[in-house]
């Protein structure tokens, strides 16, 4: 049977990615906040990937323009939402984006305090008193480390077990499970960091609560918001992408509007304004980072990566290395070596003006660095080598 649905072909789809996600030459833009807009949300797990993936795609990438969106105007927000990752998000949707994946059982105060009786015998007054603590140590000084918190307050420094029978099983302070649930409150946020701009030990400062929302209401914002940027998707790529189910996943996608389309992975929905067809902008090529929000967009990737190129390019758990990209493919890798010098490996041949492309963006990105060692927090098979 014939279907009546638009068909969007994996070529189609690649020819959005170079304009979508600021990757063509022309496309770059000025801001951090352009970048952050267009992506929904840049993977902070590894704080350098933030700065990597707007340099990527800013006109005149600095380390101090992105510092100043983050800690001066705040205009980006750090927080922990979709799949209980760590993203910096717009500000002004980090209500929305809060209220539709923030639930998080390591990170719910009651959850919290549960944990925290069985393994060192504290009641809610107990833990009160410790927040109330933490609370006025940062109003006291403005801005403090985990560390300096349990320094200042003796109760912050006891010591239990996460995920006890786990392979990832390990000891941790007290301190670190009630300021999380401050940071999933809105109450506490994270400031500039102790080192530079890859370090990844935050200090922390008070901040204004998050108005709540009702989460269906948040959930469909949010589907809007991906199905804009990463549109078109199927239920499954939404599913993975946020972490919901599956039925909160179509609830928020009929809430949108969204149409389908046909795609080679099956039905695919694309907001109804978005249907005219693209068109392929100029040749390009760029060089992404490990957790770069353009390859972990999508659950199915088979239309821009080459499944035999799977191992090398992700780490066991599916976390992407530092890619090489070539008009709307993956088509290699890099990282830095020891002497900070950028290594390459192309797994597929794009020809020599393309060749000649990835040496331009190598020296781009080398000017960016400018001396800085940036090696990813998870680490890949092809990324290990190149970087020896």
């Amino acid at each position: 049977m014939t279907s009546l649905h638009r068909r969007v072909t994996a070529a189609e789809r690649r020819a959005r990615l170079g304009r979508r996600y600021l990757l063509a030459t022309a496309a770059r833009v000025k801001t951090p906040d352009e970048v952050t807009d267009a992506l929904i949300g840049l993977h902070g797990t590894d704080p350098a990937t933030v700065f990597l993936t707007a340099a990527a795609r800013l006109a005149e990438p600095t380390v101090t323009v992105v510092e100043r969106a983050l800690y001066e105007e705040r205009t980006l927000a750090r927080i922990r939402c979709m799949r209980r990752t760590m993203f910096v998000i717009p500000a002004r949707l980090a209500p929305a984006i809060q209220a539709a994946t923030g639930k998080d059982t390591y990170r719910d105060r009651a959850s919290a305090i549960d944990r925290l009786h069985k393994a060192v015998g504290w009641d809610e007054r107990r833990y009160t008193a410790a927040e109330e603590a933490a609370l006025a140590v940062l109003a006291a000084r403005g801005e403090a480390t985990a560390a300096e918190l349990a320094d200042a307050v003796p109760a912050l420094r006891e010591q239990i077990t996460m995920f006890p029978g786990k392979p990832y099983q390990s000891r941790q302070r007290v301190c670190a499970t009630v300021l999380g649930v401050l940071a999933a409150e809105g109450r506490i946020r994270r400031a500039r960091p102790a080192g530079n701009w890859t370090s990844a030990q935050f200090r922390w400062a008070l901040a204004e609560p998050l108005p709540g929302l009702p989460a269906a209401e948040a959930k469909a914002t949010l589907a809007r918001h991906y199905l804009a940027a990463f549109g078109p998707v199927t239920e499954a790529d939404l599913k993975w992408w946020t972490g919901w189910t599956l039925t909160d996943t179509r609830k928020a996608i009929a809430a949108t509007g969204a149409e389908a389309v046909d795609l080679d992975e099956g039905t695919g929905y694309l907001l109804p304004e978005d249907l005219e067809p693209a068109t392929a902008p100029e040749p390009w090529v760029a060089l992404l980072p490990g957790l770069d929000p353009t390859p972990m967009g999508w659950r199915h990737r088979d239309w821009y990566l080459n499944s035999d190129h799977t191992t090398a390019l992700f780490d066991r758990n599916g976390n992407i290395g530092p890619t090489i990209w070539a008009d709307g493919r993956i088509i290699g890798a890099w990282a830095q070596r020891p002497d900070g010098r950028v290594n390459h490996h192309l797994l597929t041949d794009p020809g020599r003006e393309a060749r000649t492309a990835i040496e331009s963006e190598i020296a781009r990105l080398t000017d960016f660095l400018g001396g800085t060692r940036v090696t990813p927090c998870y680490r890949t098979p092809l990324e290990r080598t190149l970087a020896a």
